[in-house]
C-alpha cells in the first residue's frame, strides 16, 4: 500500500498535492513563531490520542471513499480548525485498519484512496456509540470567541499566501503594509488602548 506522505504523489508539495508554503509562510504555519503552537504563538489545536485519529477514519470513511489529505483536510474542517493531525499520524492509522481488515486502499491518479471492507462497516455500525465524534471532541472547552479568531487567523494567513504566490512585487509590497498595520492593531488591544479615529 503506497502512502502520500509530504513530497509523495498527492501529499503535501508533491504531485498532485496542495503546494508547500512558501519559506516566509512558514511562520503563520503550526509551530512556526506566530503560528499556532509556536513560540508565542495562537496554541488552538487540541493533540488528540491515536484513537480519536482511528475513530475518525472509521466515521469518515462510513461516509465515503477518501485519501490520507481529504481525511486531514476534513477534520480540520469539522474541527473548525482545531484539529488537523499530521500527515505522520493519519497515514499509520490507515495501515493499522488495514492489517485489521478494515479498510482497503486502491491506487488511483498516483495516490491512495481508502474505503471501509464489509468487516470496517460492520465494526462501524456496531460501534457508532463508541466511536463518538473526535471532530466536536477537539473543541470541547474552548470558548467560542478564541475559535473565531483562530479562524480569522487562518483565513487571513491563506490570503496572504496568495498574494505572495500570485501577486505582484508591488501587491506583495502593500500586503506586507495591511500586515505591518493589522499586527500593529492587535497590540493596541493587548495595551487596552485604541489607535485614535483619523
Amino acid at each position: 500500500m503506497k502512502f502520500m506522505g509530504p513530497g509523495g504523489p498527492g501529499g503535501f508539495g508533491g504531485p498532485g498535492g496542495p503546494p508547500p508554503f512558501p519559506p516566509m509562510f512558514g511562520m503563520f504555519g503550526p509551530g512556526g513563531p506566530g503560528g499556532p503552537g509556536g513560540p508565542g504563538g495562537f496554541r488552538r489545536r487540541r493533540r488528540m490520542g491515536r484513537g480519536d485519529v482511528r475513530a475518525a477514519i472509521l466515521l469518515l470513511l462510513a461516509e465515503e471513499p477518501r485519501n490520507g489529505y481529504q481525511v486531514i483536510q476534513e477534520l480540520e474542517a469539522r474541527s473548525e480548525g482545531l484539529w488537523r493531525p499530521s500527515p505522520g499520524s493519519v497515514y499509520p492509522a490507515f495501515q493499522m485498519l488495514a492489517d485489521e481488515g478494515f479498510v482497503v486502499g486502491e491506487s488511483k491518479d498516483g495516490g491512495t484512496i481508502y474505503a471501509l471492507t464489509d468487516a470496517g462497516r460492520a465494526h462501524v455500525e456496531e460501534n457508532r456509540e463508541a466511536l463518538g465524534s473526535p471532530w466536536e471532541q477537539a473543541g470541547a472547552g474552548i470558548p467560542r470567541g478564541m475559535i473565531e479568531v483562530g479562524k480569522s487567523l487562518a483565513q487571513v494567513a491563506h490570503a496572504a499566501k496568495q498574494v505572495m504566490q500570485a501577486g505582484s512585487e508591488a501587491q506583495v509590497a502593500e500586503a506586507g503594509k495591511v500586515l505591518a498595520e493589522t499586527r500593529r492593531s492587535l497590540y493596541w488591544i493587548l495595551a487596552e488602548d485604541a489607535p485614535a479615529d483619523e
